[in-house]
């Protein structure tokens, strides 16, 4: 549309152009008619004038022409008003050449009005197309950053999508993105997507995922709205005030699926069943689900390698022995001994007490517990026992030298089932 409105401007400056010559040769043909010096001027005047105001900026601007070509138009027209002026006076104009400038003029005017109107329109349609892109451009970035990304696509398979290491079905699995898990495309590579979720990041097969419109409306189906604890426990309650009974407790950046939220509390799921949690300690998100690392699927949601790491590591002592007070994990520990050195390995400082150890964390319950927690066992009166978490319902501890000294045991078995006290999250 731009180009078409210049070249409708620069018809119009050739218009004037043509104008200013007719005008001229007018006035040169009146010299040898003797024409009156001062209508010819005048004359003269009136088409310098209109070429100089109101059709300056279209003809020379819009349309092109240029200040040298303005200028000769000038000296011609400035050459045939001093042979006016050495004409005789008082010689009467011939009426057609009176008439001829007269038209000229009018032609010019029309020319004038016509140039306004073309640039006003040429400025209100660029100023309707910038208005039109950058509103576009803004709904673009709501849309992304809705979810946290720029580019998204969304899962659409049954179960899990893998995502593998390399753009083939021959690389490792790196880990999976659940149906209707976003993730930032990466780049294109044949039938294959790069991908990166949550922490997972690989190649996906091209025709499992949506992209571009149908990604965000799928997104808008599926969002999930999130609390995320802030704060280092957070009670979860029975009903949405401080009065009732503590359900339970969440540790520091634990996701809560929200239900509802009201004022001042947060209506949330919690294993099936629902309690409230006050609206100051959590941060309200919308999110999308994302895709889990091998590692997680092995031990659970959220649980990092390094956890499972450190799992591996104290099951490598398995069948040492039991030594009370002891601090080897080759020689021989007893419980909160086996437990301080294992952690020690990772740099995190724990005391010789399984007391004392109790805590040195977040408190979780058992439903809670992730690979590499602390469960502590007692009799009531004092915690005398300690283990570590390993997952699928079992831990791993330095027992008695009856019991075979470091041993992987279950949860539900007699003592551990009987005399269980609570868990850190350390």
């Amino acid at each position: 549309m731009e180009s078409h409105m210049k070249a409708r401007l620069a018809r119009i400056a050739g218009l004037v152009l043509a104008g200013t010559l007719v005008v001229s040769t007018a006035a040169i043909d009146q010299k040898s008619k003797n024409t009156d010096a001062d209508t010819s001027a005048t004359v003269a005047s009136g088409v310098t004038s209109a070429l100089s105001g109101s059709l300056s900026d279209a003809a020379m601007g819009v349309a092109g022409v240029s200040g040298m070509d303005i200028a000769r138009t000038a000296q011609g027209q400035e050459a045939v008003e001093e042979g006016t002026e050495s004409a005789e006076a008082g010689v009467d104009v011939d009426a057609s050449t009176s008439s001829a400038a007269a038209g000229v003029s009018a032609e010019l005017a029309d020319a004038a009005a016509a140039a306004s109107q073309a640039q006003d329109e040429l400025t209100e349609t660029e100023s309707t197309e910038e208005q039109t892109e950058s509103t576009e451009q803004d709904a673009a970035q709501q849309a992304a950053s809705a979810y946290g990304y720029t580019n998204l696509g969304v899962a659409n398979v049954e179960g899990n999508l893998n995502v593998r290491a390399a753009a083939g079905t021959d690389a490792d699995v790196v880990g999976k993105m659940p149906n209707n898990a976003g993730c930032e495309i990466l780049g294109v590579e044949g039938e294959w997507t790069q991908i990166k979720s949550g922490s997972v990041e690989g190649y996906v097969k091209s025709e499992y995922l949506l992209t571009g419109d149908a990604a965000l409306a799928r997104a808008d189906e599926v969002k999930q709205t999130l609390a995320t604890v802030k704060t280092t426990t957070l009670y979860v309650r029975e009903q949405p005030n401080t009065d009732c009974a503590i359900v339970t407790m969440m540790p520091q950046g634990e996701e809560l699926e929200v239900l509802e939220v009201l004022d001042g509390w947060v209506k949330i799921n919690v294993d099936s069943d629902e309690g409230y949690v006050s609206s100051d300690y959590v941060e309200i998100s919308t999110e999308l689900l994302k895709a889990m690392t091998m590692t997680e699927i092995r031990y659970g949601q959220g649980v990092s390698d390094v956890r499972v790491s450190l799992v591996q590591y104290a099951t490598q002592f398995v069948g040492n022995p039991y030594v009370w007070g002891g601090t080897s994990l080759t020689r021989g520990a007893d419980c909160s001994g086996f437990v301080m050195s294992v952690f020690a390995n990772y740099g995190i400082s724990l005391p010789h007490s399984s007391g004392a150890q109790s805590n040195c964390g977040t408190k979780i319950s058992a439903s809670e517990a992730q690979p590499g927690d602390l469960f502590f066992y007692g009799n009531g009166s004092r915690i005398n026992h300690v283990a570590i978490y390993i997952g699928n319902g079992q831990h791993i501890h330095a027992s008695s030298s009856r019991s075979g000294g470091v041993i992987i045991s279950d949860l539900t078995s007699g003592y551990y089932n009987t005399y269980f006290v609570g868990g850190i999250h350390v």
